[in-house]
């Protein structure tokens, strides 16, 4: 619905404008591929560190987790 996409598990409603949500879900795509692929495009570990405010994190989990988000997003904001 063109407007706004509202996000949270109803701990109150957070909303973004629909065309930020879809650009939200293409980047998160994006990074979703750039953790998993191999290869000089790969994101390093730092770059995925800092991705996680410095805190150390398994690249599998994280990448998994982004994957999950930029799906669901999607999901959203094609309904």
């Amino acid at each position: 619905m063109p407007g706004s996409t509202t996000l949270g598990g109803g701990h109150g409603a957070d909303s973004i404008e629909h065309t930020d949500a879809v650009r939200l879900a293409s980047v998160l795509g994006e990074l979703s591929g750039l953790l998993a692929v191999d290869g000089p495009n790969r994101l390093t570990d730092a770059q995925v560190s800092a991705l996680c405010g410095g805190e150390v994190h398994h690249r599998q989990e994280f990448a998994g987790w982004i994957e999950r988000v930029a799906r669901e997003l999607s999901r959203r904001v094609s309904a």
